[in-house]
């Protein structure tokens, strides 16, 4: 059975923020992901996670533009000096919370140039902290868009060019289902590239046993494949209280 981590974004959403990571724990969790962890000083966080022994897994960058723009922007030609200056800012935040790795959000842009400067940007971050372990997901159109960042395909042509040991591929079963009709195929194409997994039903995006992924026979290749991370649910409970929706914790 996988290792499941919990996402404090959209589980435990019932619940204040710093309330979620004792309910994450009393559930049965061992680590989480929080998307967007900048709207309280790290500390709190950091204190919140070590006060229920859980271990920070993922976080997302850059943070939220609350003038309004859009939430992402490593493809965007002409926003490179932006970039560079969030980076750093969400690296300070993991220097203090310890998350394993950071999803570099592309944007919503097209283009040839947009490809350039995503590969130009990873690379960047990457030599900018050699230590931190970065990562890039494809999001579907649907959801999400116009995001450049839109089948799995260019995303390992992005990885091609990006050619850095610390940036890898994140898979998520709500979004590769989604994308390519099939999230078990998109599994076994591209595993050897995941750096971290995240599980959620579609076409609605709930919990993991609606929807038609087959949820068990992707445990089990998540685990005979050999990944040892950990994978997390990333999904909107169907039910009032997320503790109804964790049934799939025992498949």
């Amino acid at each position: 059975m996988p290792r499941f981590a919990a996402n404090l974004s959209l589980l435990f959403n019932e619940l204040p923020y710093l309330d979620r990571f004792a309910a994450a724990a009393a559930a049965g969790f061992e680590a989480v992901e929080i998307l967007f962890p900048y709207e309280l000083a790290a500390k709190e966080t950091r204190r919140a996670m070590l006060a229920n022994g859980l271990e920070l897994v993922l976080i997302n960058a850059p943070p939220p533009n609350y003038a309004g723009g859009q939430p992402g922007y490593g493809a965007v030609p002409g926003g490179e000096a932006r970039f560079q200056s969030d980076i750093r800012r969400v690296l300070r935040y993991a220097e203090a919370l310890l998350p394993g790795l950071i999803h570099v959000m592309a944007g919503y842009v097209s283009g040839d140039e947009a490809a350039e400067t995503l590969v130009r940007n990873l690379q960047w971050a990457a030599d900018a902290a050699p230590t931190q372990r970065f990562t890039i997901e494809p999001l579907n159109p649907i959801s999400q868009p116009d995001y450049f960042l839109n089948d799995y395909d260019l995303a390992a042509e992005i990885l091609d060019r990006v050619d850095r040991p610390n940036v890898g591929l994140q898979y998520d079963s709500f979004h590769a289902e989604m994308i390519h009709g099939d999230a078990q195929a998109v599994w076994e194409q591209f595993r050897a590239r995941v750096f971290h997994v995240q599980i959620g039903a579609a076409p609605d995006r709930s919990e993991p046993g609606r929807g038609p992924i087959d949820f068990q026979r992707l445990f089990n290749a998540i685990d005979q494949s050999g990944y040892t991370g950990w994978v997390s649910a990333e999904y909107t409970p169907s039910t009032a209280r997320t503790e109804a929706s964790l049934h799939w914790m025992s498949l």
